[in-house]
């Protein structure tokens, strides 16, 4: 392996495989395999990236470091010449962690001097200006994520946010310094005092000046956006033949599950809704243990072919009112078992096509679809919106995942994916 990425979570590991696996235009990226969790064995070795997908963004701070520590000794031991600790392009995150502490940890693993940090995804309307992040024409603490039921996020400064979470200097390098070129930017990161630098990225372009800057780094950190130029610089200094994902066409039957809160989740459910069946789950059903997968499954069952989908989103309020009344955690980890549960029976049944939504269903379901086909690699397939690729397990029966972050994807991305997994257009 040349390029080694940490993914806090499982929607946030596809997406930057996406990325790497596609590069930049016509180029080519990487020979790219996504992994659920930290692997037993050797990697297969004619991958040049591989994503160890983790659970640690919302995990105790002490929980997602150890882990992050023992997926950069796994990714060390492939081989890998960079590693790139991955999170949201909403830094998702709270005052205490967890992006800071893991951050802080790899670096010293690594003997990092210097380390940028940079969120910006421009694809999906995530970018960084004088420090500040940016979702769509909005500061990020006015973007619905300031209502997010884990990490709300109320300061859209990264540099304050991050300070509160690292025993490390956050420094910043500018737009102005970014737009004169990599050698510049080089130049900046050479010379700050600070140990961590928010870097400042509105388009592609910039991503691109930032990766030819960080060519040679030891550790970079953000969002799936600044992979973009990474596999250019080992594919120009031949370190690698350039590749592109191909489509796998997988048939079968299909079930969507939708864990997500987000606006854009909420908006793709009401589109659905419009023309194929769904199925609200009774949140204090689910904690009073009356209702269970049996009553996912039963729903799926029935209306099969017809792209049925269940879901547990709800309002910022109806969220709130929930966890108020039953607890924030553990309302979390009785959603993710029953999501995990109902994902797991499918596979037993025969289901191959299942679309995710939300950063921790998605890992609840990925991991337990993994465990159950034995926890084979992920091979990266075609790209359904920005940052969600076709994600193809095993080999004689192989099952189609779509593991969608919540603010991801457009109002039609379900039946999208449903499409896209078959390998249609």
């Amino acid at each position: 392996m040349l390029i080694g990425v940490i993914a806090d979570d499982f929607t946030g590991g596809s997406d930057v495989a996406n990325t790497l696996a596609k590069g930049v235009d016509a180029e080519g990226g990487l020979r790219t395999a996504q992994y659920p969790g930290v692997p037993t064995g050797a990697a297969a070795s004619d991958i040049d990236a591989g994503i160890v997908s983790l659970k640690s963004r919302s995990n105790a701070v002490e929980d997602a470091v150890s882990e992050s520590l023992e997926a950069l000794g796994w990714l060390l031991d492939q081989g890998c010449k960079q590693i790139l600790f991955k999170y949201c392009s909403t830094f998702d995150s709270t005052p205490k962690g967890n992006i800071g502490p893991v951050a802080d940890a790899l670096s010293a693993a690594l003997d990092a001097q210097r380390v940028v940090v940079c969120p910006a995804f421009p694809a999906t309307g995530r970018t960084v200006y004088q420090g500040h992040l940016f979702v769509g024409d909005v500061l990020l603490s006015e973007s619905g994520m300031q209502n997010h039921p884990l990490t709300p996020m109320t300061d859209p400064d990264l540099r304050r946010w991050l300070r509160q979470q690292t025993k490390n200097s956050v420094g910043h390098v500018p737009l102005s310094t970014v737009s004169m070129g990599s050698e510049q930017v080089r130049a900046a990161i050479v010379g700050a005092s600070e140990k961590f630098l928010v870097a400042d990225a509105v388009t592609d372009q910039h991503l691109l000046i930032l990766a030819e800057a960080l060519q040679g780094a030891s550790l970079v950190t953000g969002g799936s956006g600044i992979a973009l130029g990474l596999p250019r610089n080992f594919i120009r200094n031949g370190m690698a033949e350039p590749n592109a994902p191909t489509a796998e066409g997988t048939s079968g039957p299909e079930a969507i599950l939708a864990g997500s809160c987000s606006g854009a989740t909420r908006g793709q459910l009401a589109e659905h809704q419009k023309s194929h069946p769904t199925f609200a789950i009774d949140v204090p059903g689910v904690m009073n243990d009356t209702i269970t997968k049996d009553d996912l499954l039963t729903f799926i069952v029935d209306n099969t072919g017809n792209a049925p989908l269940i879901y547990s989103s709800g309002t910022p309020k109806e969220v709130k009112d929930i966890q108020t009344k039953f607890g924030r955690e553990a309302v979390a980890t009785k959603l993710d078992d029953l999501f995990a549960d109902t994902a797991r029976a499918l596979v037993q049944r025969g289901y191959r096509r299942i679309v995710v939504a939300g950063g921790e269903t998605s890992g609840a379901v990925a991991q337990a679809v993994a465990d159950e086909l034995g926890a084979p690699a992920m091979r990266i397939g075609a790209e359904i919106d920005p940052g969600v690729p076709v994600l193809t397990l095993g080999d004689d029966q192989p099952i189609s995942l779509a593991l969608k972050s919540g603010n991801f994807g457009a109002p039609d991305f379900f039946t999208k994916a449903l499409r896209m997994m078959e390998g249609q257009k």
